[in-house]
C-alpha cells in the first residue's frame, strides 16, 4: 500500500512497482488518517509510508498501525535521512526507511532488502536508536541467547544480509532468519534495526563495523 499526499509520487511509485511480479499495489492513501482506515480495509503485508504528511501525518499513523496490525511492515519514504522523524518511526515499529531521491533500481533493490528484513539505517539514526534503547539495556537478558544466536547478532550489528551470516556461519538462510526471530523475540525487540543497534551499544558488535 502507498502512502503519500502527492499523488504524482503515487503514481509514480505505482508504475514502477508494476513492473515487479512479486508486488501489487492494493490501495493508495493520501493522508495518515486514510492510511489507517486502508490498512484496516486491506489487511497489506507491506506499506511504504510519506513520513512527513499534513494533518496526522505518517508517523501517528505509524504508530497507529504497528499498535492495531503489529504484522504489518511499514518502510518510511523521505527526502532525507537527517529527518528527525525517523528516530521515531523506528521507535513506532517501522522496519526502516528509504529515500526518495534514489534511482528505480537502487530503490528497488534496497525495498527487496527491506522486505527480506535485512534494513539498513544511517548513523544518526542509529545512534539515536543507541541511546534511547540504552536505558532499557538492563531489561533484556543478553544471557537468554544461545551461542549461535548471539553471533548472528553480532554479524546483524556489523551490517551483513541474512545471505551474507548464512555464508559466514555455514547455515541455511532459513535458519538465520529463524534465529533472528528468536533474537527480537527474547530481546523484545520490534525490527533487525534495533536489534543491530542494541549490539553495538551492549559491545557485541565494534561500533566501527557498523
Amino acid at each position: 500500500m502507498l502512502v503519500d499526499d502527492h499523488a504524482l509520487f503515487r503514481s509514480g511509485m505505482a508504475s514502477l512497482l508494476a513492473g515487479r511480479p512479486d508486488m501489487e499495489v492494493v490501495g493508495e492513501a493520501q493522508t495518515g488518517e486514510e492510511a489507517v482506515r486502508l490498512a484496516e480495509e486491506l489487511m497489506p503485508d507491506l506499506i511504504l509510508m510519506d513520513i512527513n504528511m499534513p494533518g496526522d501525518g505518517g508517523l501517528e499513523a505509524t504508530r497507529i498501525i504497528k499498535e492495531q496490525m503489529p504484522y504489518v511492515r511499514i518502510v518510511v519514504l523521505t527526502a532525507s535521512d537527517e529527518n528527525d522523524l525517523l528516530f521515531e518511526a523506528v521507535k513506532a515499529g517501522a522496519q526502516g526507511y528509504l529515500l526518495k531521491h534514489l534511482d528505480p533500481e537502487q530503490f528497488l533493490e534496497e525495498l527487496s532488502a527491506q522486505i527480506r528484513g535485512e534494513a539498513s539505517i544511517s548513523g544518526d539514526v542509529a545512534l539515536k536508536i543507541i541511546r534511547a534503547f540504552s536505558t532499557q539495556d538492563v531489561e533484556r537478558q543478553q544471557t537468554q541467547l544461545t551461542g549461535r544466536e548471539l553471533e548472528v547478532l553480532k554479524l546483524v550489528g556489523e551490517g551483513y544480509s541474512n545471505r551474507d551470516i548464512a555464508s559466514r556461519l555455514f547455515i541455511s538462510e532459513n535458519t538465520v532468519k529463524n534465529h533472528l526471530r528468536n533474537i527480537l523475540q527474547k530481546l523484545h525487540f520490534e525490527n533487525r534495526v534495533q536489534a543491530a543497534a542494541y549490539a553495538i551499544r551492549r559491545g557485541i558488535v565494534d561500533p566501527h563495523k557498523s
